[in-house]
């Protein structure tokens, strides 16, 4: 009786022991991502923010948006094929397994019910222009289901920051602003800035899956 008693004993310190380093682990995990997070949160985590450069526009959402493409566009950053100064340097700093941490804490930030298959209709000539850039072949028919996760949810993204990046994909031998994607600067030449901002406008008034989840810098 007195061994087992003993032996009850060892296994609950041995349960208690691994818990509590569980629990430290847990924990630990909690604190780094929040900690790689933290150059996010003063554009990304403040509801309407606008940036100033290249023009004044709404940071882009990126809670509930794809991992994949979170990742894609750091590791872009980090490289110079996005041109911007600020997320360069911050991308830079960053190392794989950061990215891919900060990728996957964006996705899930924000969970939403998923939007309708099908969206609202455009008008006839944002139809025709969306047609003309095989818009939904990629990004999907509503938008917020795109064929490869390397590839953004757009839909009810801001409009104005739309119409940044989609001009970005047209700017050619600028050293700060510029992004370089042969599909997307094929699709964006053929448009007009007038043309780009309908498509913009379009597609911010569409239901979403993404979110700003407002946040503190001081924890």
């Amino acid at each position: 009786m007195k061994k087992l008693l003993q032996s009850s004993l060892v296994v609950a310190a041995m349960f208690g022991a691994s818990f509590s380093v569980h629990a430290q682990a847990t924990a630990a995990g909690q604190g780094s991502v929040q900690s790689k997070i933290a150059m996010c949160i003063g554009c990304h985590g403040i509801p309407g923010y606008q940036a100033t450069f290249p023009e004044v526009h709404k940071v882009p959402m990126i809670a509930g948006q794809n991992a994949k493409y979170i990742a894609t566009a750091l590791t872009a950053y980090a490289k110079g094929d996005r041109k911007h100064p600020t997320m360069r340097g911050i991308a830079q700093t960053l190392s794989e397994q950061d990215i891919a941490d900060i990728s996957a804490y964006y996705e899930k930030q924000a969970v939403v019910p998923a939007v309708p298959e099908t969206p609202a209709a455009p008008s006839a000539q944002v139809s025709a222009l969306l047609t003309k850039g095989a818009c939904a072949s990629c990004h999907g028919a509503n938008f917020s289901k795109p064929i490869d996760g390397s590839y953004p949810k757009i839909a009810g993204q801001h409009a104005d920051y739309l119409l940044v990046a989609l001009k970005s994909y047209q700017t050619e031998g600028n050293p700060v602003v510029g992004r370089s994607n042969a599909i997307m600067a094929g699709q964006v030449k053929q448009f007009s800035h007038a043309e780009l901002k309908a498509i913009s406008g379009y597609l911010a008034s569409l239901p979403g899956e993404l979110r700003t989840v407002p946040q503190s810098k001081f924890r």
